[in-house]
């Protein structure tokens, strides 16, 4: 017998969707500031391996000449993806559901395990929460990665004003650097994501949707089995 229960809360769904276009337009804008001064290059000895970025991808995204326009919407929406982000955490810790997404000590394990089965090297399923192992620590990671956003883009906003924090990046050529190796990983993030909800199938990107999904009664049963066990 099926039933419908709730996944995913009102609140987290609201996060993730907020946070979805704030951070994709801060990419963008990123992307306007950075083309003013793209330094960044992966080089072997004398030879140029790749530069970041070609000039045929300014040209293809039209950034060229658009510094200001890209510096307004970028300090402008940083102060939404701050708040949110802080909202996000806040929730997560009082609400519980932080059990739920930080990675346990076998997490890490259990995560090569996912690989392997997403892969279809390894037919069984792995261990399942309302969060796979893989999940727990891609979520972590991005939180992580989210904080690191802040504290760098502080540095290089007012490298004056917040000259400790300046400071605490490693200067403000290194604090640049970490802010623009961020950007890359949420551009990484973005990708498995989205691989990984074409892999999970219309359902569990339904439950994101509308926050219910449709389970069977045992399933129900196993699945408050292990939320017990991970409660205490």
């Amino acid at each position: 017998m099926k039933k419908i229960r709730e996944k995913h809360s009102l609140a987290m769904r609201w996060f993730h969707w907020i946070n979805f276009p704030v951070l994709a337009v801060m990419i963008w804008s990123g992307m306007l500031i950075y083309w003013a001064s793209d330094t960044y290059k992966i080089q072997i000895g004398n030879n140029l391996v790749f530069h970041f970025f070609p000039e045929g991808f300014y040209n293809y995204f039209h950034i060229s000449r658009r510094l200001a326009e890209g510096m307004a919407f970028h300090f402008l929406l940083m102060w939404f993806f701050a708040l949110n982000g802080f909202l996000y955490v806040l929730y997560t810790i009082i609400s519980g559901e932080w059990r739920a997404l930080v990675p346990e000590r076998k997490s890490f394990k259990e995560a090569w395990l996912v690989l392997l089965h997403d892969l279809h090297i390894r037919k069984s399923t792995p261990p399942q929460g309302k969060y796979n192992a893989a999940q727990r620590i891609a979520y972590t990671a991005i939180i992580v990665m989210g904080f690191g956003s802040l504290v760098s883009g502080l540095a290089i906003y007012k490298p004056v004003q917040f000259y400790w924090v300046c400071w605490l990046c490693g200067g403000y050529h290194f604090a640049r650097i970490i802010h623009f190796a961020l950007t890359i990983g949420y551009c990484l993030f973005f990708l498995i994501h989205i691989v990984q909800v074409i892999l999970a199938g219309w359902r569990n990107f339904q439950s994101v949707i509308t926050g219910f999904e449709t389970v069977k009664e045992d399933k129900i049963v196993n699945d408050l089995a292990n939320n017990h066990e991970e409660a205490h």
